[in-house]
């Protein structure tokens, strides 16, 4: 069957990078990396660590229980994590990614080419670099496409991996079964430009219905839209892109960590929660090992819209 109708829920998700009024939520991002600066009372501090691609704030114990490093969808913030952080930090050392370009963080090596490839990257040699043991992983959207890279081009450096909400080749959703990276690039370089070339009053229109769709709860819906507000468009116009043109099925056989899907109904006309399982096996059949699991009575952030529920399926794949 088609994916097509998905398309316009694929859209809104890319569009969370609004230009909206200043954000109050985001105010700790970090151009350049001032350890005096960002070694403060924010209950965190941000390892040393020196990259172009991002930078990491750190909560937990000094003897864990583990090591999670938890990766943002496009746009997003580390603060999408807060409540999981919350719940993990007294136990596991919580490693929340930070990608330069999304909600206030200067664009340095992103501001040209993709992001999501050369993120996870660097993520494995800040794995390897700061000496963790195999650290679970937990990626949401476009962070779950980066948790994919990671895990099957550097199998030895997750010891779990958690996907939420995000399929391996987005491009599916736009050219249907046959698609390949290459007969959806036009696609991909229509939406790059749609997003890089939007006047503010277009951003605002289309991020202001997009996040609505994105997050059920009302109340949880500014903050995301404020990490938007302060996202650079280009870098998330070229995110998008990668995320259209990139298929990772041919590589999910490489991952060796256990893998657990979270998955939400995607928010498209003739969309079911059946179809959506559907697509969802048939998305991680070379990864026949992986629990796919539904969450019901949530949007696209799970970790806001059902962060009780999502907190328990964090902790059963950590335990």
């Amino acid at each position: 069957m088609s994916m097509k109708p998905v398309l316009s829920a694929l859209l809104s998700a890319a569009l969370t990078a609004a230009v909206l009024s200043t954000p109050a939520w985001a105010q700790e991002a970090h151009g350049a990396h001032d350890a005096a600066e960002m070694n403060s009372d924010h209950g965190h501090h941000h390892a040393d660590f020196e990259s172009g691609r991002f930078h990491v704030r750190i909560d937990g114990p000094e003897a864990p229980a583990g090591d999670v490093i938890l990766i943002p969808g496009l746009s997003s913030s580390p603060h999408v994590w807060d409540m999981l952080t919350d719940e993990l930090k007294g136990r596991y050392r919580v490693h929340r990614i930070h990608v330069q370009g999304f909600a206030g963080a200067a664009a340095e090596d992103n501001a040209e080419g993709p992001v999501s490839a050369p993120v996870a990257e660097d993520i494995a040699r800040y794995i390897r670099e700061q000496g963790l043991d195999r650290p679970a992983v937990i990626g949401h959207s476009m962070g779950g496409t980066i948790g994919m890279m990671l895990a099957a081009r550097h199998p030895d450096a997750v010891g779990k991996l958690m996907v939420v909400d995000m399929i391996p080749f987005m491009g599916a959703m736009f050219g249907g079964a046959n698609a390949t990276p290459e007969s959806v690039a036009p696609m991909g370089e229509m939406i790059y430009q749609g997003m890089a070339n939007s006047s503010p009053e277009e951003w605002l229109a289309e991020s202001t219905s997009s996040i609505t769709g994105m997050i059920n709860t009302e109340s949880r819906r500014a903050g995301p839209i404020e990490d938007g507000a302060r996202t650079d468009q280009k870098v998330a116009a070229s995110a998008m892109r990668e995320l259209v043109v990139t298929d990772l099925r041919p590589e999910l056989a490489g991952i060796t960590a256990p893998t657990t899907v979270l998955y939400v109904t995607f928010n498209a006309p003739g969309m079911t929660p059946e179809t959506t399982d559907g697509i969802y096996r048939a998305s991680f059949a070379t990864l026949p090992g992986a629990t796919l699991k539904r969450i019901d009575d949530s949007a696209h952030f799970i970790m806001l819209d059902q962060p009780a529920v999502f907190a328990s399926e964090v902790n059963a794949f950590l335990d």
